[in-house]
């Protein structure tokens, strides 16, 4: 099983679509930077609670309730599409999740940046690095709202809050993925129950469950590898990085009582995220954390540096080039700070040794993600400093897998715990719902 291109997965949803047009419907919810169309794949309610009957396909009959399920708003984590397909199918043959609830699935968020991150079925970290991609925060489909005004949002986004507008979702489900770690789930608002089937699914497939996400540093945790976004005013840590989550997309459906659930599976799992036992010294493993990544991001700033400076035209004049070097400033410009973040007055004192490798896996991807870019940049001009940058990515992908004792988990595994952990957390939050009448 491989990762699908945009096109593929458009290809797939229009086949499904006409093998069953009765009950499912694509359309297109938008048009990319670039011209390419953002696709939506609807499978229609059937009668149950809350609806009169099946609708239309792609609707729901009477007040069913709707989810929607969010794909490819990262470009570099290219599991989501193929989950998206697998739950859109098996909602289609299992009719207990469509009774009074219409499913929408958002094939691939970030169609063009996806076809800038070329990886379709990786053998290891460096086969994933070589055509690396992710964007900066402003042109992320999720993100740009907390880091743009209004009226400068992508059209990504702006066809993403549109059909969150137009369905109203009781839930929204963010499908997304990490190169190298284990599994976890963020939620906008607890889901009481899912740590358990969550847990078993991870267990089950011999995923382990990152118990210290970085990206959820101090939030309240339910249950293992279950994180709750923090209310505003809270003093929960939050992650390392300059976006405010609670104005992202995520949000955009608590306007409707909708709740979003963010699940995240690795592509190569390692148990060190999954480790509870307390870290002997995190104040000194984190400085040592943040003095390693300055060094690597100096290594990488420097490289940066000799391609600015190369005279005569090149890739830098490129358009192909200018996506990749904006990618690769965001991510240095991020670094010194991060870098504070863990030496400052507000590193924890006590902290498990899964967080404490979490954080040395994001610091490491951090540098390695700049690096890459940048050396694709380099390669396709032929600039001198290629070679060494190559060196360079080669041996940080190495070590990195080496660090962790990366293993693979293949991709139909990270899909079906994806699946399942998505219709869970539909089921326990319509519970949650008929145990306080709001069902």
């Amino acid at each position: 099983m491989c990762y699908p291109t945009p096109q593929e997965l458009g290809l797939a949803g229009r086949a499904l679509a006409d093998e069953h047009p009765g009950e499912v419907r694509l359309r297109q919810a938008g048009t990319s930077r670039a011209g390419q169309p953002i696709w939506v794949l609807s499978v229609a309610a059937t009668a149950g609670p809350g609806a009169d009957g099946p609708g239309p396909a792609g609707t729901a009959g009477g007040d069913a309730r709707n989810v929607l399920v969010v794909a490819g708003a990262h470009a570099n984590e290219p599991v989501g599409g193929a989950t998206a397909l697998a739950l859109a199918r098996r909602i289609v043959r299992e009719p207990a999740p469509r009774a009074g609830c219409g499913w929408h699935f958002l094939l691939c968020a970030d169609p063009d940046g996806a076809d800038l991150h070329r990886t379709p079925r990786p053998y290891s970290l460096l086969d994933y690095h070589r055509y690396f991609f992710r964007p900066p925060g402003p042109e992320q489909p999720e993100w740009a709202p907390s880091l743009l005004p209004a009226d400068r949002l992508p059209p990504e986004t702006l066809a993403l809050t549109a059909l969150i507008d137009e369905l109203r979702p009781v839930l929204q489900v963010s499908l997304h993925a990490t190169d190298l770690g284990g599994t976890w789930v963020q939620l906008t608002r607890d889901i009481p129950g899912l740590a358990e089937p969550f847990g078993k699914s991870a267990a089950d497939l011999r995923i382990p469950v990152e118990n210290g996400a970085s990206d959820a540093a101090g939030w309240p945790s339910p249950g293992p590898g279950i994180f709750v976004i923090p209310q505003p005013g809270s003093e929960a840590a939050g992650a390392f990085h300059p976006e405010d989550t609670r104005l992202s997309t995520w949000y955009h459906a608590h306007r409707y009582a909708g709740t979003t659930a963010i699940v995240e599976v690795p592509m190569w799992a390692s148990d060190l995220v999954d480790d509870p036992a307390p870290h002997p010294d995190p104040r000194r493993a984190l400085r040592m954390l943040a003095g390693r990544l300055t060094a690597d991001a100096a290594l990488v700033g420097a490289a940066r540096e000799r391609a600015r400076d190369r005279p005569g035209p090149g890739a830098y004049e490129d358009p192909a080039a200018a996506p990749l070097l904006r990618a690769v400033d965001w991510t240095l410009a991020l670094i010194p700070r991060i870098a504070s973040e863990w030496t400052g007055a507000g590193a924890p004192a006590e902290a498990t040794a899964a967080y404490i490798a979490s954080i040395d896996a994001f610091g490491r991807r951090l540098s390695l993600r700049a690096a890459a870019m940048l050396l694709r940049v380099l390669r396709a001009e032929g600039h001198p400093a290629a070679p060494g940058l190559d060196r360079l990515v080669t041996g940080w992908c190495e070590e990195f897998a080496a660090r962790f004792g990366a293993r693979w988990i293949p991709v139909a595994t990270q899909v079906e715990h994806q699946s399942r952990t998505v219709l869970a957390a539909y089921d326990k939050l319509v519970a949650a719902g008929r145990s306080t009448g709001r069902a």
